[in-house]
């Protein structure tokens, strides 16, 4: 008999159950006893593309099980693996972080790999962000640059994702709208791109994924979009997605002095080709059929970035 009854077809199917404390519960429960770790009750918890529930002191987190992915990703297990990668690596280098306790694979009706991490108390920075003072945010950005000092440093490459390759095949500017001139001018931008060194990156530095307790001490959470890539491949997502440029955490971060303008600079050379960017420009500078030129990009994010700097 099946722990994990539910029928899974497709993502749909995945999607409308990954919450589900009952269709869950006794999957959890024979993971909590395979680990030898206390069972507590199970509460919902903040779930993204794969099932993640509280259990006790305890995060409990289910990967997308692997016959949901068929041929049509060949591939799965990276991103489980670029995971456990780095958690190990944030845990070894003292960064604010879930500690990994366990990971295994339970097969039931379908293939489940999991990793149960200690619990991280904290509200997500999206949750909170309305009631923070300007000192608060000063506060949080400072966090944030210590976390990056930890985090971001060379070390062996733990994917098969190649930076370039992904950002010359992803299909996320075209499906987001942008017109045909810009993403021609996407495409020449990025062939003659060359990137430095590589670093370990975090790669999705998204106020959903920082956790704030109520002393302001920031978390790190949700390690699975990892990517070997230079440094400012994750400060440009940092500024513009995490801070979205606004003046406070931009001074927590770089301090009273920095420049907008190489903010921008860093903007215009980094944002095409980070993994997520097309959805946050399409989103804050669009819409994104009105972006048809690197020109129209540099003169909109000017904009945005002296507005919030202000």
């Amino acid at each position: 008999m099946h722990l994990f009854t539910e029928s899974l077809n497709n993502w749909d199917d995945w999607h409308d159950r990954k919450k589900s404390i009952p269709a869950f519960a006794p999957l959890i429960e024979c993971i909590m006893q395979k680990e030898n770790l206390s069972l507590a009750t199970v509460e919902t918890a903040m779930p993204g593309t794969n099932a993640v529930f509280k259990v006790g002191e305890y995060a409990v987190k289910i990967f997308v099980p692997q016959e949901l992915y068929g041929d049509a990703h060949k591939g799965y297990g990276i991103d489980v693996n670029v995971e456990l990668f780095g958690l190990k690596w944030a845990n070894e280098k003292g960064v604010p972080s879930p500690k990994l306790i366990a990971s295994g694979v339970v097969e039931d009706k379908y293939c489940f790999r999991y990793m149960v991490m200690e619990y991280v108390c904290g509200i997500a920075l999206d949750k909170i962000e309305v009631k923070l003072s300007y000192k608060d945010k000063v506060t949080i950005g400072r966090h944030v640059r210590n976390i990056t000092q930890k985090l971001d440093l060379p070390c062996e490459n733990f994917t098969s994702t190649d930076v370039m390759e992904f950002a010359k095949n992803n299909n996320g500017w075209k499906d987001e709208g942008f017109p045909e001139s810009f993403l021609v001018e996407l495409s020449a931008f990025l062939e003659k791109f060359h990137i430095g060194q590589s670093v370990y990156c975090h790669g999705d530095f998204h106020k959903g994924n920082i956790l704030v307790d109520a002393d302001m001490n920031v978390s790190l959470v949700d390690f699975a979009d990892a990517m070997y890539a230079p440094a400012e491949y994750e400060l440009v997502y940092i500024v513009s997605s995490l801070f979205g440029f606004e003046k406070p955490y931009m001074e927590g971060y770089f301090g009273e002095n920095y420049v907008v303008d190489d903010i921008l600079e860093l903007c215009m050379m980094w944002l095409p080709v980070h993994a997520w960017s097309h959805g946050m420009l399409a989103e804050i500078i669009g819409p994104a059929k009105e972006i048809t030129s690197f020109v129209v990009m540099r003169e909109r994010l000017k904009d945005w970035i002296e507005q919030a700097s202000r």
